[in-house]
């Protein structure tokens, strides 16, 4: 699979990288954040992340005043599984190079994904950057087994927190996985053994290879 990076014109379509905050400190206290040996761990709000004076300039400059909660996703990881979104954009930077496996809302038919639609970006060590609304996105994939990644996920507070209990009615409603969570796992996945809506078919990719 080819593996392009966020400063390529082909990201345009799925996000941007954001120039003008200082992220030295969140960098800092995004590298204290536990890296499991094995897997992925994520955490929606992370106290160290979110008492940072940064946390306010991200409310107020990327969020326009909204309220945002500044979390983590650890670990290891080299595959797709699923894809999400959120009705906002979400904000990614690592103290590692990681990858995002991306695709768009708009390449969806009928509740489904094709994942030959997917793309890959290497987002460099210390970039920030923007996932537009638009773009299906999940866990990273690391750049290095024996680094893994750091990654925060900064989002409007209550994402990703608890789904909230509701009547299904609208469309959307059997993929709703979490507050602000729509989610498509791949047959394949552990989310699809959970229950989460299995919106995703081909090939669950796997890009250790294109990592050598």
């Amino acid at each position: 699979m080819k593996i392009y990076t966020v400063t390529d014109r082909e990201f345009a379509s799925y996000g941007r990288v954001v120039s003008g905050l200082d992220t030295a400190d969140l960098l800092a206290a995004l590298a204290a954040t536990p890296l499991p040996g094995q897997g992925v761990e994520y955490l929606a709000l992370e106290p160290s992340l979110q008492s940072l004076p940064v946390a306010e300039a991200f409310s107020s400059h990327l969020y326009g005043g909204m309220p945002v909660q500044m979390g983590w996703c650890n670990g290891h990881n080299t595959k797709l599984n699923c894809l999400e979104y959120h009705r906002d954009s979400e904000f990614n930077l690592g103290t590692e190079d990681f990858i995002l496996l991306v695709a768009l809302r708009s390449e969806m038919e009928q509740g489904k994904l094709d994942t030959a639609c997917v793309k890959a970006f290497r987002v460099p060590a210390g970039t920030l950057v923007e996932v537009y609304a638009t773009t299906l996105h999940y866990a990273p994939c690391h750049t290095d087994p024996a680094k893994g990644f750091r990654m925060l996920v900064a989002l409007p507070a209550g994402t990703n927190t608890e789904k909230p209990d509701i009547r299904p009615c609208a469309d959307e409603d059997g993929m709703l996985w979490g507050c602000n969570k729509w989610l498509l796992a791949h047959p394949d996945a552990p989310e699809a053994a959970q229950g989460a809506y299995v919106g995703l078919v081909g090939e669950n990719i796997d890009i250790a290879s294109d990592l050598v």
